[in-house]
């Protein structure tokens, strides 16, 4: 590679989660059982959804979507990752490289934004439930997705321009599992800090506005269910909201964990534990958090598995 010129870099190494080897082989079955489970578990969700006429309601729409984006992140970085443990050369091209981080971040910014839209969603059902039908129509619910999509595809461009302008000239190893922004940011010898600006910028623009809107949805929520003077309708109303809320605290909580902690703390070997949560273990999450207590896909599981069973 010669100094100051990254397009003589033609691959990169990942350093993945550990370099012991004795380490490989065990992680590579626990990440293939998450891989296995993440995908059964969002494809299922997605089927479950599509073909039973009780969830094609905005809630399972936008659910749908969410599985989707967490099937989406799981099959970007789950198969290369699981094969370098496997491998002795743990390498990633360039070009593969750049597409990995611009996927990823697409799917990420959208897991975000829908979060914050079936906020929204929770909210006009407690809040405005005589007018939800009319207000959550399914022309909105396609112009939200669509929207969240389109939000996506322009940051993410905007970030990965942005990285891959930049100069790799004194290593290729990246320290991590897969090409994140940061590891690459720390791996280069330019100046990063248009990097930062933008970084902050979508941070403040996507992930703290979509957070500021969860939040004041569920203060309206909480507001409007505590006027309820039946402990039954409170109950129920707030049963509706707990598999969502779960999925927010979760995923928030490990951005902000990431992205918003002091510098001086900061350390790469944390952030890729951190990552394995939100770009691995929540994808797996999700479809359980929301079928486990969650009565009506329960119920239209238990429909799907008795046709199937009958039908064979």
């Amino acid at each position: 590679m010669k100094e100051g010129n990254h397009s003589e870099v033609t691959e990169f190494i990942l350093s993945g989660l550990t370099d012991c080897p004795e380490l490989q082989v065990p992680l590579f079955l626990v990440f293939l059982l998450i891989y296995g489970i993440t995908l059964v578990g969002n494809g299922g969700m997605i089927l479950l959804i599509s073909t039973d006429p009780r969830l094609h309601t905005p809630m399972y729409f936008f659910l749908s979507n969410l599985s989707f984006c967490d099937l989406s992140i799981s099959l970007i970085i789950s198969p290369h990752m699981m094969m370098n443990f496997l491998a002795e050369r743990k390498t990633i091209s360039y070009t593969a490289c750049a597409m990995q981080m611009y996927l990823s971040i697409i799917f990420a910014d959208v897991e975000c934004l829908l979060l914050a839209v079936m906020a929204y969603d929770r909210y006009v059902a407690i809040c405005n439930s005589l007018l939800y039908r009319v207000t959550m129509s399914r022309q909105l619910c396609k112009e939200l997705v669509a929207g969240a999509y389109a939000v996506g595809v322009v940051d993410s461009m905007i970030y990965t321009c942005c990285t891959f302008r930049l100069s790799f000239c004194s290593s290729n190893i990246i320290n991590h599992f897969f090409c994140d922004v940061l590891p690459l940011l720390a791996l280069s010898c330019s100046d990063t800090r248009i990097n930062e600006i933008v970084m902050f910028a979508s941070m403040s623009c996507i992930t703290v506005s979509s957070f500021v809107t969860v939040l004041l949805s569920y203060v309206y929520i909480i507001s409007t269910i505590l006027q309820i003077h039946s402990a039954k309708g409170r109950h129920k109303a707030f049963s509706t909201c707990t598999f969502h809320l779960t999925s927010v605290v979760l995923y928030f909580g490990i951005l902000f964990f990431m992205y918003l902690r002091p510098t001086s703390s900061y350390s790469m070997d944390i952030d890729k534990v951190t990552s394995v949560f939100y770009t691995l273990l929540i994808p797996m999450l999700n479809p359980l958090i929301y079928s486990l207590r969650n009565t009506d896909v329960k119920d239209a599981l238990r429909k799907a598995m008795n046709k199937f069973l009958t039908s064979s």
